[in-house]
């Protein structure tokens, strides 16, 4: 016997059926809804105190304190004033008038820790009020009293939320106004359309706010994300200058080095195999060295790089910087105490760049100051200050921020050596440098010698 399956397929337009747009629209437009007034509506957010910045609050911790409730008082102000108008102007005198002032006075506190549930209490508030108060003439559906109030919660639920919420908030008001119009019977006229002007008014105000503190929010955090990626290229170029810098100095070192153990054997009558060939060895791994150094310390060179033909300058050149900067119109003295003596070469380099960016600093910062140079030799390094005294006409100085990259390459360049700095305003309204660069005794000699 031979069994036979049927394969019945599905037919068109069954589930699978693709839905039309105006289907998927609405529907997208009944989950925002959904989303944005029904899904915990009524969830505890106590509306945050404000921050008090003012000058007056940063003199006294009172005024601070108090001012940062003032969005709470604010609130409340205004649902005491809409109970009052709520009160004052109901038809039914007694426990009704009362009633519609709580009416009036409930929504507008609970924005204060629900906010979207105080909308939905603000409308079932204002059909009770309707009702009981005997709202007669134009005060349908809203009362004076419960049209203030609906107002004040719109504003504050849209401010503490955001401007879909306020959007969805409209749209249920409007469909509230029209609905009530139709049992509207016996009165000459509705609100309806004064609640729907001024709303729409305040709700674009506040949407309009709400645009430009994101677009504030998001041009702050910009320049953030900007100021860190531009100290940190500053640093970057710091490092490179600095490496082109030391790259040259130790070549030359090296090739010394290769130098003096290729012609030692040659001063030497009949030197013994041992000896030429550990100069040899010597000679080998110096030029070794100098070739891994060059290969990759040579990638922080720019493209249009060239290494310099005159060699990186010392302290011995400071006498001619200080005439350069003279002739620029800066008055610069320069005062060495202790045994003046040779340092490495590195450390020689990096005090003199120290100084001539601190000096470059004050012909930029403060053009017409006097500037003065302290060098001291000590026995454990070499101390560095300069400082200048305030410009002469402060208020004709222009802003010339620069690159960026004096302090901070300063800081490099002693962090490189494990020295210590210290840069800031001098008490008399200039500016001052302080560094030290520990130098070991036995490298100073071994140098000098």
């Amino acid at each position: 016997m031979t069994q036979t399956t049927h394969t019945q397929a599905t037919p068109a337009g069954g589930a699978e059926r693709p839905r039309s747009p105006e289907f998927r629209l609405a529907a997208d437009a009944l989950r925002g809804l959904r989303q944005e007034l029904f899904h915990d509506a009524f969830a505890y957010r106590p509306l945050p105190r404000a921050k008090a910045d003012g000058r007056l609050a940063r003199r006294s911790e009172r005024v601070r304190e108090g001012a940062s409730w003032t969005p709470h008082v604010t609130v409340t102000g205004l649902g005491l004033l809409a109970m009052l108008i709520g009160v004052s102007t109901t038809s039914r005198p007694g426990p009704f008038a009362l009633l519609c002032g709580v009416l009036a006075l409930g929504p507008v506190l609970l924005t204060l820790v629900r906010p979207v549930g105080a909308f939905w209490v603000s409308l079932a508030a204002t059909t009770i009020t309707s009702v009981v108060g005997g709202a007669s003439g134009f005060d349908w559906p809203w009362a004076p009293g419960s049209f203030l109030s609906h107002l004040t919660v719109l504003t504050v639920v849209a401010l503490r939320t955001h401007p879909r919420v306020a959007a969805w908030m409209w749209a249920v008001t409007a469909a509230y106004g029209f609905v009530s119009e139709s049992f509207g019977f016996g009165h000459l006229d509705t609100d309806v359309a004064q609640m729907l002007l001024l709303s729409a008014l305040i709700l674009l105000a506040v949407t309009v706010r709400h645009v430009r503190t994101q677009a504030r929010r998001e041009v702050t955090a910009q320049q953030t994300v900007t100021e860190v990626e531009r100290s940190r290229r500053t640093l970057l170029e710091e490092r490179t200058t600095i490496a082109r810098e030391l790259h040259d100095v130790v070549a030359h070192h090296m090739s010394v080095v290769a130098i003096q153990a290729e012609a030692a054997p040659y001063r030497v009558e009949n030197p013994p195999p041992e000896l030429e060939k550990a100069f040899a060895t010597i000679r080998e791994n110096a030029v070794a060295a100098l070739t891994e150094l060059r290969r990759v310390l040579g990638v922080v060179r720019a493209e249009d790089y060239e290494a310099p033909d005159a060699p990186q300058p010392t302290l011995a050149d400071l006498d001619g910087l200080l005439a350069n900067v003279r002739e620029a119109g800066l008055e610069a003295e320069k005062a060495v105490t202790g045994a003046v003596r040779e340092l490495p070469q590195g450390v020689e380099l990096s005090a003199y760049r120290i100084v001539q960016e601190a000096l470059s600093n004050t012909l930029r910062h403060a053009p017409g100051a006097r500037a003065r140079v302290e060098i001291g030799y000590v026995l454990g390094g070499l101390g560095l200050r300069v400082v200048n005294g305030p410009p002469p006409a402060p208020a004709l100085i222009k802003p010339s921020p620069g690159a960026g990259h004096g302090i901070t390459g300063m800081r490099e360049r002693v962090t490189m050596l494990n020295g210590e700095m210290t840069a800031g305003p001098a008490p008399d309204g200039g500016y001052e440098v302080t560094v030290f660069l520990p130098v070991p005794a036995d490298t100073a000699v071994e140098d000098a010698a």
